[in-house]
């Protein structure tokens, strides 16, 4: 099969279209002729070696395909079937081996392509809003890169559970994208201070939580506009990698300050297939609009990643083998 391999860390350049061998399905998994791939900052910071993994490796944590092969003692899933991941390496192929405890169904209503958009993101949105600090009517939060594919997801579930939404973005374009997804503030980060144009809005430390995937360059100043026992929510690294906080920082203002991973969030099958059957709902009740802003072949992978590194996109990209 074709796949993308990475050998050693580096810029997009060491993203490398190889012929690897087809894989067979151990105990427990299940082997998925891949229909489409997400591509996410995590494969980017997997990439530069911020989040190691041993190499060489097959890239990429989320997909959506058919199942062709099916392992020992996996009772849940047959050959034919519509299925996607979220949270399971090697996605960046023509075909990948998954353990069937990690793989939900996908409903017939539901395109493969929307499904592989929507899984390693939408969980992420789902959570964060859900679990790691759940909104209620009348809360106010930020969400900083609204209009990218984490972004635009969190920006609708924060309304659907009837928070007051603020969200940062780089541009008049974007800025269209983050009101069409329901939020109420989009600050253009660009062209005015976000922290000062929130203040404007709303006085100062207005905010309950702020939900970051942004990292360094917006982390101080999200800080101070939240609320006393508020959270900050820092999920990720666009920018560069939050330096060590003290906890003095915090205590001025007894906030709570957290670095979730969706990993322990889905760690149960229950739970993963309960966000996942949620997501997949919405979608189908068109109460849930996942964006694909652009779809480019398996071997253009590192023009991919070269597009997100440069905030070029909106929405999901997605790599189709």
């Amino acid at each position: 099969m074709r796949a993308i391999q990475v050998s050693t860390n580096g810029g997009p350049e060491v993203l490398s279209l190889e012929s690897l061998p087809d894989p067979s399905p151990a105990l427990g998994e299940v082997v998925i002729d891949v229909a489409a791939a997400g591509v996410n900052f995590l494969d980017i910071y997997q990439r530069r070696g911020l989040y190691p993994v041993a190499t060489p490796y097959v890239p990429g944590m989320e997909g959506a395909g058919v199942v062709s092969a099916v392992g020992e003692a996996v009772k849940s899933f047959n050959v034919g079937d519509r299925v996607a991941w979220g949270t399971y390496i090697g996605s960046y192929g023509e075909r990948r081996a998954v353990p069937a405890d990690q793989v939900v169904a996908v409903p017939d209503s539901v395109t493969l392509e929307t499904a592989a958009a929507v899984m390693l993101q939408g969980l992420t949105a789902h959570y964060l809003v859900a679990s790691t600090f759940p909104l209620k009517p009348g809360h106010r939060c930020l969400i900083h890169a609204g209009a990218g594919g984490t972004g635009l997801l969190l920006i609708q579930m924060a309304k659907r559970r009837g928070a007051e939404v603020f969200t940062t973005v780089g541009s008049e374009a974007k800025a269209d994208l983050a009101r069409a997804a329901g939020a109420d503030h989009v600050v253009i980060y660009t062209e005015t201070r976000f922290d000062e144009a929130i203040e404007e809005i709303a006085g100062p430390q207005c905010l309950d939580v702020v939900y970051d995937g942004v990292g360094a360059s917006v982390f101080d100043d999200s800080l101070g506009l939240l609320r006393p026992r508020g959270m900050m929510a820092t999920f990720g690294n666009a920018s560069g990698p939050v330096p060590p906080v003290t906890p003095l920082a915090l205590g001025a203002k007894s906030l709570f300050l957290t670095r979730p991973r969706l990993y322990d969030y889905v760690a149960e099958r229950a739970e993963l297939q309960a966000r996942t059957d949620d997501l997949f709902s919405w979608i189908v009740a068109d109460e849930l609009d996942v964006r694909v802003g652009l779809e480019l072949s398996l071997a253009d992978a590192a023009e991919a990643h070269r597009r997100l590194e440069g905030r070029e996109t909106t929405g999901k990209i997605l790599l189709r083998p």
